[in-house]
C-alpha cells in the first residue's frame, strides 16, 4: 500500500495554493475532510485507527464486502430561529467515507472494532495459515 503523496512539481503545488477555498475570501470547509489513518502490522494482526473526534458510535456505518472494508459516517444538523419578521434556517452535513482493500491474510470474519476517545480502532487478525510458524528441527534419516 503506497501512502506517499508527491508534491514535488511546482506548478500543481502553486495552483493548489492559489485555488484553496479560502483564497477568495471564503471559508475552508473543515467538515468535509477525510480522517487521518494509522495502519500497523504486527505478527498476529493489523491495527487500523481513524481519528474521528466529536462523534458517537451510532454515527458510523462499517461494512465488509469481499476483501473491502468500508467505513463511513454522516451527521446532519439543522437549526431554526423564528423572530417576528424573519425565519432563519441553517443546516450542515458532515460526512466521510474510507475504503480499504484488505490483504488475503486477514480473517475477515474475526474483525473487531471499537470507538474510544475520538479514535475508531480496528483489530484485523491474520488467518491461521498466515501466522509465522515456530522453528522446528528436522530429523535427518
Amino acid at each position: 500500500m503506497n501512502l506517499t503523496k508527491r508534491n514535488d512539481v511546482l506548478f500543481p503545488a502553486l495552483m493548489n495554493e492559489i485555488f484553496k477555498p479560502d483564497w477568495f475570501g471564503g471559508i475552508e470547509n473543515s467538515r468535509s475532510s477525510v480522517p487521518a489513518v494509522n495502519i500497523k502490522e504486527n505478527e498476529k494482526d493489523f491495527e487500523l485507527e481513524l481519528f474521528v473526534p466529536g462523534r458517537v458510535k451510532e454515527d458510523f456505518m462499517i461494512e465488509i464486502d469481499d476483501a473491502v472494508l468500508t467505513i463511513s459516517a454522516e451527521i446532519k444538523e439543522e437549526s431554526e430561529e423564528v423572530k417576528e419578521n424573519f425565519t432563519r434556517k441553517e443546516f450542515s452535513i458532515s460526512s466521510f467515507k474510507r475504503a480499504f482493500t484488505l490483504p488475503d491474510t486477514v480473517a475477515t470474519d474475526k474483525i473487531e472494532a471499537m470507538y474510544e476517545g475520538g479514535i475508531l480502532k480496528f483489530n484485523l487478525p491474520k488467518k491461521e495459515e498466515a501466522l509465522p510458524k515456530p522453528k522446528r528441527m528436522i530429523e535427518l534419516k
